[in-house]
Protein backbone atom coordinates (compact mmCIF):
# COMPACT_ATOMS: atom_id res chain seq x y z
CA UNK A 1 0.00 0.00 0.00
CA UNK A 2 1.40 3.20 -1.01
CA UNK A 3 1.77 6.59 0.85
CA UNK A 4 -1.60 8.29 -1.05
CA UNK A 5 -3.60 5.08 0.05
CA UNK A 6 -2.58 4.93 3.70
CA UNK A 7 -3.24 8.59 3.76
CA UNK A 8 -6.82 8.31 1.57
CA UNK A 9 -7.98 5.12 4.27
CA UNK A 10 -6.83 7.20 7.66
CA UNK A 11 -9.18 10.08 6.41
CA UNK A 12 -11.81 7.84 5.68
CA UNK A 13 -12.48 6.29 9.04
CA UNK A 14 -12.86 9.28 11.00
CA UNK A 15 -14.76 7.09 13.58
CA UNK A 16 -11.12 5.65 14.67
CA UNK A 17 -9.63 6.60 17.87
CA UNK A 18 -6.59 7.39 16.08
CA UNK A 19 -8.24 9.98 14.19
CA UNK A 20 -10.49 12.03 16.72
CA UNK A 21 -7.54 12.49 19.23
CA UNK A 22 -5.16 13.99 15.92
CA UNK A 23 -8.37 15.79 15.25
CA UNK A 24 -8.90 17.37 18.89
CA UNK A 25 -5.02 18.13 19.09
CA UNK A 26 -5.55 19.98 15.54
CA UNK A 27 -8.53 22.09 16.36
CA UNK A 28 -6.79 23.06 19.88
CA UNK A 29 -4.15 24.23 17.83
CA UNK A 30 -5.84 26.24 14.84
CA UNK A 31 -8.42 27.74 16.84
CA UNK A 32 -5.42 29.87 18.63
CA UNK A 33 -4.26 30.82 14.80
CA UNK A 34 -5.34 33.38 12.30
CA UNK A 35 -8.27 33.12 10.63
CA UNK A 36 -6.37 32.66 7.04
CA UNK A 37 -2.48 30.99 7.55
CA UNK A 38 -0.25 29.84 4.95
CA UNK A 39 1.48 26.43 5.81
CA UNK A 40 4.30 24.85 4.42
CA UNK A 41 2.23 21.31 2.92
CA UNK A 42 -0.65 20.12 2.56
CA UNK A 43 -2.70 18.04 5.74
CA UNK A 44 -4.17 15.85 3.24
CA UNK A 45 -1.53 14.97 0.36
CA UNK A 46 -3.59 12.83 -1.30
CA UNK A 47 -6.63 15.20 -1.91
CA UNK A 48 -4.47 17.88 -2.73
CA UNK A 49 -2.67 16.09 -5.82
CA UNK A 50 -5.96 14.87 -6.84
CA UNK A 51 -6.54 18.52 -7.00
CA UNK A 52 -3.73 19.63 -8.70
CA UNK A 53 -1.39 20.25 -5.81
CA UNK A 54 2.47 19.97 -6.97
CA UNK A 55 5.63 20.44 -4.49
CA UNK A 56 7.31 22.43 -6.77
CA UNK A 57 7.83 26.58 -6.94
CA UNK A 58 4.73 29.11 -7.67
CA UNK A 59 1.95 26.23 -5.89
CA UNK A 60 1.22 28.13 -2.19
CA UNK A 61 -1.46 26.15 0.35
CA UNK A 62 -3.14 28.01 2.87
CA UNK A 63 -5.52 26.84 5.96
CA UNK A 64 -8.78 28.81 5.94
CA UNK A 65 -11.33 29.31 8.77
CA UNK A 66 -14.79 30.19 8.24
CA UNK A 67 -18.02 29.98 10.67
CA UNK A 68 -20.26 27.63 10.36
CA UNK A 69 -24.32 27.94 9.61
CA UNK A 70 -26.65 30.69 7.92
CA UNK A 71 -25.94 34.27 8.11
CA UNK A 72 -26.86 35.78 11.05
CA UNK A 73 -29.25 39.08 11.76
CA UNK A 74 -30.01 41.41 14.35
CA UNK A 75 -33.20 40.87 15.83
CA UNK A 76 -35.41 43.84 15.19
CA UNK A 77 -36.24 45.41 18.72
CA UNK A 78 -38.43 48.26 17.99
CA UNK A 79 -42.71 47.57 16.97
CA UNK A 80 -44.10 44.88 16.79
CA UNK A 81 -42.91 41.42 16.03
CA UNK A 82 -43.07 40.44 11.97
CA UNK A 83 -44.45 37.19 11.00
CA UNK A 84 -40.32 36.16 9.13
CA UNK A 85 -38.08 37.90 11.54
CA UNK A 86 -35.09 36.15 9.65
CA UNK A 87 -32.79 36.12 12.42
CA UNK A 88 -30.67 32.58 11.41
CA UNK A 89 -32.61 31.67 8.35
CA UNK A 90 -31.04 33.46 6.19
CA UNK A 91 -28.50 31.14 3.92
CA UNK A 92 -26.12 32.34 1.84
CA UNK A 93 -25.98 31.23 -2.19
CA UNK A 94 -22.74 30.88 -1.97
CA UNK A 95 -21.61 27.32 0.09
CA UNK A 96 -18.91 27.88 2.57
CA UNK A 97 -15.68 26.00 0.31
CA UNK A 98 -16.68 28.87 -2.26
CA UNK A 99 -16.44 31.34 0.61
CA UNK A 100 -13.06 30.23 2.12
CA UNK A 101 -11.94 30.04 -1.29
CA UNK A 102 -13.12 34.31 -1.69
CA UNK A 103 -11.75 35.43 1.02
CA UNK A 104 -8.56 33.89 0.62
CA UNK A 105 -7.93 35.31 -2.99
CA UNK A 106 -8.42 38.42 -1.73
CA UNK A 107 -6.02 38.25 0.82
CA UNK A 108 -3.34 36.98 -1.74
CA UNK A 109 -4.33 39.21 -4.73
CA UNK A 110 -1.07 38.02 -6.63
CA UNK A 111 -2.63 34.60 -7.35
CA UNK A 112 -5.10 32.22 -8.31
CA UNK A 113 -7.20 30.04 -6.72
CA UNK A 114 -6.76 26.61 -8.45
CA UNK A 115 -9.22 24.47 -5.68
CA UNK A 116 -9.65 23.78 -2.38
CA UNK A 117 -10.66 20.69 0.42
CA UNK A 118 -11.98 20.20 3.53
CA UNK A 119 -9.72 19.97 6.44
CA UNK A 120 -11.69 20.01 9.92
CA UNK A 121 -14.73 21.36 11.85
CA UNK A 122 -15.70 21.68 15.33
CA UNK A 123 -19.54 23.25 16.56
CA UNK A 124 -18.12 26.54 15.55
CA UNK A 125 -16.02 26.65 12.41
CA UNK A 126 -14.90 25.19 9.33
CA UNK A 127 -11.41 24.66 8.39
CA UNK A 128 -10.55 24.36 4.50
CA UNK A 129 -7.20 24.15 2.57
CA UNK A 130 -7.42 26.23 -0.31
CA UNK A 131 -4.67 25.85 -3.60
CA UNK A 132 -3.45 28.42 -5.04
CA UNK A 133 -1.05 29.10 -8.03
CA UNK A 134 0.97 32.15 -9.39
CA UNK A 135 0.47 32.57 -12.82
CA UNK A 136 3.81 34.68 -13.25
CA UNK A 137 6.23 32.17 -11.87
CA UNK A 138 8.44 30.86 -14.61
CA UNK A 139 8.21 27.27 -13.30
CA UNK A 140 3.99 27.81 -13.87
CA UNK A 141 4.82 29.68 -17.29
CA UNK A 142 6.87 26.17 -18.40
CA UNK A 143 4.80 23.37 -16.98
CA UNK A 144 2.00 22.60 -19.92
CA UNK A 145 -0.03 20.97 -16.92
CA UNK A 146 -0.78 23.93 -15.37
CA UNK A 147 -0.16 26.77 -17.66
CA UNK A 148 -3.84 27.15 -18.88
CA UNK A 149 -4.17 29.11 -15.61
CA UNK A 150 -2.30 32.20 -17.11
CA UNK A 151 -4.99 32.55 -19.72
CA UNK A 152 -6.94 36.02 -19.30
CA UNK A 153 -10.09 33.73 -19.09
CA UNK A 154 -9.06 32.18 -15.59
CA UNK A 155 -8.10 35.46 -14.04
CA UNK A 156 -9.83 36.28 -10.54
CA UNK A 157 -11.76 32.54 -11.16
CA UNK A 158 -12.90 32.25 -7.77
CA UNK A 159 -14.92 35.09 -8.14
CA UNK A 160 -16.44 34.61 -11.20
CA UNK A 161 -17.46 30.91 -9.95
CA UNK A 162 -15.13 28.92 -11.86
CA UNK A 163 -13.70 27.05 -9.11
CA UNK A 164 -15.53 23.77 -8.60
CA UNK A 165 -16.99 24.62 -5.61
CA UNK A 166 -18.58 27.86 -6.96
CA UNK A 167 -20.26 25.78 -10.24
CA UNK A 168 -21.91 23.42 -7.64
CA UNK A 169 -23.10 26.07 -5.54
CA UNK A 170 -24.29 27.77 -8.90
CA UNK A 171 -25.85 24.54 -9.86
CA UNK A 172 -23.49 23.44 -12.58
CA UNK A 173 -22.84 20.07 -11.50
CA UNK A 174 -26.37 18.35 -12.72
CA UNK A 175 -26.82 17.75 -16.03
CA UNK A 176 -29.87 16.36 -18.36
CA UNK A 177 -33.92 16.75 -17.00
CA UNK A 178 -34.55 19.26 -14.43
CA UNK A 179 -31.23 21.05 -15.43
CA UNK A 180 -32.29 23.18 -17.91
CA UNK A 181 -32.52 26.77 -15.67
CA UNK A 182 -29.23 26.52 -14.81
CA UNK A 183 -27.21 27.13 -17.44
CA UNK A 184 -25.84 29.85 -18.94
CA UNK A 185 -26.75 30.80 -15.65
CA UNK A 186 -29.35 31.52 -12.76
CA UNK A 187 -29.64 34.97 -13.40
CA UNK A 188 -30.12 34.51 -17.22
CA UNK A 189 -32.96 32.54 -16.09
CA UNK A 190 -34.79 34.48 -13.38
CA UNK A 191 -33.66 32.28 -10.62
CA UNK A 192 -35.50 29.70 -11.43
CA UNK A 193 -33.16 26.68 -11.17
CA UNK A 194 -33.02 27.38 -6.92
Amino acid sequence: MNLYKNVREFWKDRNSEEFKELRRKRMMEWRRQPTSIRIRRPTRIDRARALGYRAKQGFVVVRTRVRRGSRRMPRPNRGRTGKNLANSDITSSRNLRWIAESRTARKYSNLEVLNSYWVGQDGRSKWFEVILVDPTHPAIFKDKNISWIRSKNQRRRVFRGLTSSAKRARGLRNKGVGAEKARPSRNAHGNRNK
